[in-house]
């Protein structure tokens, strides 16, 4: 079949006979690239944007109008994906909650539940109804593991403009709510500097090892120049942490011979330079760099006597 043949705009699995489709040919097209699965049940074209509207869409198709969209639903509105690899290939339910006075849904491409909510919670774009990136980021902090969780709020901090103070200034809302005390640890520390996922673990791990705050995004200026950007760096003590992400070893010669360039200058300029890869946050690998980088922050003076 022709991507032709397939209607715009998302679709239900379970309404392919209402376009003249089979479910079976709905799944042979997504396997050969032309459908996506979108969500639990639902697909749309591969050549239709994934944009802020597509993805209102999609929920719109599972989401009644007394229900919130939720959660990581919420964050993937907000355009921060929060699911794993695994779930990647069987998708979870869209999250969402009812409005006070309906009853959790039971539609199997949802994940209904109950939630307390305030209306300064609950945003609407386009008839569907979700809840703030604040509040998305509030309740991922106490929901999602707990370095996924501070990925999660700080980046919806650095995508929609609030900070760690905004965070800490809702806390007293959640008093008694399940997760509390991981987000009142959590919230304190966001910094909406923060790019990725994993630079968010980066600087958690450097935060848990009671070392001090590096400035994330930092620029190396030569002849006045800004000139190499650092995840993060502590200036005056010259040390710099990077993270090496999942598809280093699928760059191009060119940008590797950049990465290595530029990390050979910053070492004869002075600078000590900590690399962290995809395998240096499991199984106790974060003890590792976390200990180099506390020798290398170590005062090499001091005006001590004794």
């Amino acid at each position: 079949m022709d991507i032709d043949d397939f209607p715009t705009g998302p679709f239900r699995i379970r309404d392919a006979a209402a376009y003249g489709l089979t479910e079976r040919q709905v799944r042979d097209a997504t396997s050969e690239g032309i459908l996506l699965r979108v969500a639990h049940g639902i697909y749309r074209r591969s050549d239709e944007a994934d944009d802020v509207n597509a993805r209102v869409r999609v929920v719109a198709r599972a989401v009644a109008s007394y229900h919130v969209a939720v959660d990581r639903t919420a964050a993937w509105l907000h355009g921060v994906e929060m699911l794993t690899l695994d779930e990647h290939v069987l998708l979870p339910p869209i999250e969402s909650c009812a409005l006070r006075g309906h009853n959790p849904s039971r539609r199997p491409q949802l994940e209904g539940r109950t939630r307390d909510l305030r209306p300064s919670d609950i945003m609407e774009i386009d008839g569907v109804r979700m809840t703030t990136p604040l509040r998305t980021a509030l309740d991922l902090g106490c929901n999602l593991r707990r370095r996924e969780a501070f990925a999660a709020m700080c980046l919806l901090a650095r995508m929609h403009g609030f900070t760690a103070r905004d965070l800490v200034r809702e806390l007293p809302h959640f008093r008694r709510r399940r997760g509390v005390v991981q987000l009142r640890a959590l919230a304190p520390l966001v910094d909406p500097r923060v790019e990725s996922h994993r630079e968010a673990w980066t600087l958690l791990e450097i935060l848990a090892a009671c070392l001090p705050t590096p400035e994330p995004q930092w620029w190396v200026e030569v002849d006045d120049v800004p000139t190499y950007r650092l995840d993060f760096a502590y200036p005056l003590a010259r040390v710099c942490v990077e993270y090496d992400g999942f598809d280093h070893h699928l760059r191009n010669s060119a940008q590797r011979e950049y990465d290595e360039r530029r990390r050979r200058w910053l070492r004869e300029n002075g600078w000590t330079v900590i690399v962290i890869r995809k395998g240096d946050f499991a199984d106790g690998g974060s003890a590792r760099w976390t200990r180099e980088l506390h020798e290398a922050l170590r005062p090499s003076y001091t005006n001590r006597r004794w």
